[in-house]
């Protein structure tokens, strides 16, 4: 076979799949365990939802690959996949189904996140903007969504194993160093997705996190001055 090696993921993408990875890892154990640790829960939360600000963008002005109208395919794709007829590069059409359902149940993760409470000590950035109850109800749903992304993240990484190990299709490497062997004479190497695209990802990813942290919100109103209120 004539084979080749081809740039399929950007160096942004790469950095992002792990970052994520690890952040989702962190959210977990430092959930789970909660105590003082739901400090540093919330502040994992809010950089998982900078990453996926980022990603969403990314997945919009990113190289060929990292493009959701690249690898977001129609019905007929997934079926042609499933009968062994599917040829391409990059994320194949089951893959893609799966990125973006751990993306919308990692956003929903997120943004819940920022307005749920533990009834100890621990409030979410945009707790204020909703009502106790709704942050209740939130809380709910924020708990019991953890095992779905258990569950989608333990999916991937079996496909991941299947794979690479089984099939023979390493999708581990590739995401370390950007770069696959392809036997497709009509296979290209990822294009686009420059500098100035990856600031405009970066700063709108800021901002997310910047609103999700309540920087619209009003500042809360100054202590009262010592003195002022009655000690007994």
């Amino acid at each position: 076979m004539n084979e080749r090696r081809i740039l399929i993921w950007d160096l942004p993408t790469r950095l992002f799949h792990w970052l994520l990875a690890s952040l989702v890892a962190a959210a977990f154990v430092t959930g789970l365990q909660g105590g003082n640790l739901m400090v540093w829960h919330g502040r994992i939360g809010l950089l998982i939802l900078g990453l996926l600000a980022f990603r969403l963008v990314w997945g919009v002005l990113g190289s060929t690959y990292a493009r959701f109208a690249e690898f977001v395919r129609g019905p007929g794709a997934v079926l042609a996949y499933i009968r062994g007829r599917w040829q391409g590069s990059g994320h194949s059409p089951l893959a893609a189904l799966s990125v973006l359902a751990l993306l919308a149940l990692l956003l929903f993760q997120s943004i819940s996140g920022l307005m749920s409470n533990d009834d100890i000590a621990f409030k979410g950035p945009l707790f204020a903007v909703v009502s106790k109850s709704t942050s209740d109800w939130l809380t709910g749903l924020h708990r019991d969504n953890i095992w779905l992304i258990g569950g989608l993240v333990a999916l991937h990484i079996c496909a991941v194993v299947v794979y690479t190990f089984l099939r023979k299709d390493d999708l581990i490497l590739p995401m370390i160093h950007g770069h696959k062997r392809v036997s497709r004479t009509a296979a290209t190497p990822a294009t686009g997705g420059g500098w100035l695209a990856f600031l405009a990802a970066l700063a709108i990813a800021f901002a997310a996190v910047w609103i999700a942290d309540g920087g619209l919100l009003p500042p809360p109103p100054p202590p009262p001055p010592p003195g002022s209120i009655p000690t007994w």
